[in-house]
C-alpha cells in the first residue's frame, strides 16, 4: 500500500500547484500539460530506477538527459522555470521514497507553499518588468530614466540598455519598474489637472 500511498499524495500535490496555484494566476493552459506530463513521467522512471537492479550509472544519466533538454517550444518565463522544477522535484521525491513519511510529505508541502508564496500577487505585487523600443536613441542615462518615468507613470528603479540605434533613431530598453499606489496617482492627476 506505501507505493500507491504516495502515488497518491505526489497527484494531489501536483494538482494543487497546477489547478491551485499556477492556473488560476497564469492562465497557460499549455503548461498545464506540461506540469503533469513531467510530474508523472519523472514519477514513474524513479519509480522504475529506484525498484530495479539499473545501476545508479544509468539512472543519473537519464536524469542527466532530462536536464538538458532545453524548453524552446515558446518562451517561458523565469518563474514557469520554477514550476517545471517543483513538479520534477514533486515527482523524483515521490518516486524514489519507498512509503510516505514525514520528511517526504513534509518536503512535498515545502514546495508547493513554497510556490504558492513566491508567486503569490501580492507579494511585490506593483513591480513590473518589461522591455520596450523606444523611438528615439537615448545615450544619456538620465534622460532614458526621465522619459520611461513620464511613458509608464512609475517609478523606474532599474534599467538596463540593450541597443541603441542611432542611424534608425531608437532604443532597446529592459526596464524594471514599481507602479505608482492608487492614493499617490490620484494625487497625480488632482495637480495635473489645477
Amino acid at each position: 500500500m506505501g507505493k500507491l500511498e504516495i502515488i497518491g499524495v505526489d497527484l494531489v500535490a501536483i494538482a494543487v500547484l497546477t489547478f491551485g496555484v499556477y492556473f488560476p494566476r497564469h492562465h497557460r493552459r499549455d503548461l498545464v500539460a506540461a506540469f503533469l506530463g513531467i510530474n508523472v513521467g519523472v514519477l514513474a522512471t524513479a519509480m522504475v530506477l529506484g525498484s530495479s537492479s539499473v545501476g545508479a550509472g544509468l539512472g543519473l544519466g537519464l536524469f542527466g538527459v532530462l536536464s538538458i533538454i532545453r524548453l524552446r517550444s515558446s518562451e517561458i518565463a523565469q518563474h514557469e522555470i520554477a514550476y517545471y522544477f517543483a513538479a520534477l522535484a514533486l515527482g523524483l521525491l515521490a518516486g524514489l521514497s519507498d512509503t510516505l513519511g514525514g520528511l517526504t510529505a513534509g518536503l512535498m508541502v515545502l514546495i508547493v507553499a513554497a510556490l504558492f508564496v513566491g508567486d503569490h500577487p501580492w507579494l511585490f505585487g506593483r513591480h513590473r518588468n518589461q522591455t520596450m523600443l523606444l523611438d528615439r536613441a537615448f545615450t544619456d542615462e538620465t534622460a532614458l530614466r526621465a522619459h520611461l518615468e513620464g511613458t509608464l507613470g512609475a517609478r523606474v528603479v532599474n534599467l538596463i540598455v540593450r541597443h541603441v540605434d542611432g542611424v534608425n533613431d531608437t532604443t532597446l530598453v529592459e526596464v524594471r519598474f514599481v507602479l505608482p499606489t492608487a492614493a499617490s496617482s490620484a494625487r497625480r492627476e488632482t495637480v495635473g489637472a489645477a
